[in-house]
């Protein structure tokens, strides 16, 4: 019991002096906590892989077992697609001859780094994740992640080998999307609970059908266009509640992208001396 006492009363003056350091000296708070990450990361990571192992067991031995109804019902499917993929395929040519001859430019997607995500926050009403990657690997702040399903957040800080993502579930999350069916350009906007809110940008009470598909805009210059982002769950008018693509907790790695648009170069610095100095007098005339 003496020892439980300590125990509190430890833990009491240290959450007060990180407390302090947070509300007086953020700079030297974000330091100490990229200090606790990189020490942590290697245990969250351990603690991954075993959590994987033990959950993959009952998921092999139910696919084992569900693989000859899968396969016939994947081969229906196949054969039922083949005429929208033909069509698919000549719209993409169409597409391509006319990004020609329009001389649209296209601007490439560069790749970062590539890291496994060691942990993220599942109860809090903050959604935050830590990234195996940091300046080291040449991850920044304000750098888009996603995940192999879709859009996963942005990066708002980094330490030597690991960075802090804020999820697109976070409430202060707000991200430009497009409906992919008719491009009705809408903002989603994170909740706290695991889901985001859609909402029209330019219309009111515009119409939102359950399974309509967002993805990024690229408008604001920080996500590419074309990540998918979130589902509609139900039918709902100006604002509808979304189910993300890209689950933290079920994404094993994630990639790191450049912002979309990179920043502007600064201005030309022109020197002082020439616009404030006086004329050269002219040269005397010869006699």
């Amino acid at each position: 019991m003496f020892l439980g006492y300590v125990a509190a009363a430890a833990g009491a003056l240290i959450a007060a002096a990180l407390l302090l350091l947070s509300t007086f000296h953020p700079a030297a708070f974000a330091a100490a906590r990229g200090v606790v990450r990189e020490g942590t990361a290697p245990v969250s990571l351990g603690l991954r892989h075993v959590r994987d192992f033990l959950a993959s067991g009952p998921a092999a031995v139910s696919e084992h077992f569900r693989t000859a109804s899968e396969n016939r019902r994947l081969r229906a499917t196949l054969k039922q697609d083949e005429a929208l993929v033909q069509r698919a395929r000549l719209l993409a040519r169409e597409n391509a001859r006319l990004r020609r001859l329009l001389e649209v430019r296209e601007l490439p997607i560069q790749a970062v780094a590539t890291a496994r995500l060691v942990s993220s926050s599942a109860s809090s009403t903050r959604r935050y994740a830590v990234l195996a990657a940091g300046y080291s690997q040449g991850v920044r702040s304000g750098q888009p992640v996603r995940g192999p399903e879709g859009l996963l957040g942005r990066v708002v800080e980094t330490s030597a080998n690991t960075a802090r993502v804020v999820l697109l579930t976070d409430p202060d999350s707000v991200i430009p999307v497009r409906r992919t069916r008719d491009g009705l350009p809408a903002i989603a906007s994170g909740r706290g609970d695991g889901f985001v809110d859609v909402r029209s940008a330019n219309i009111a009470n515009a119409p939102f059908l359950a399974g309509d598909i967002f993805v990024t805009s690229g408008i604001g210059g920080i996500y590419p266009p074309g990540i998918p982002v979130a589902r509609v769950l139900q039918n709902a008018r100006d604002t509808a509640t979304s189910r993300v693509f890209a689950q933290p907790d079920r994404a094993d790695y994630a990639l790191v992208l450049q912002t979309f648009l990179p920043p502007l170069p600064p201005p030309p610095a022109f020197p002082a001396s020439s616009a404030s100095s006086p004329p050269a007098p002219a040269p005397d005339a010869a006699p």
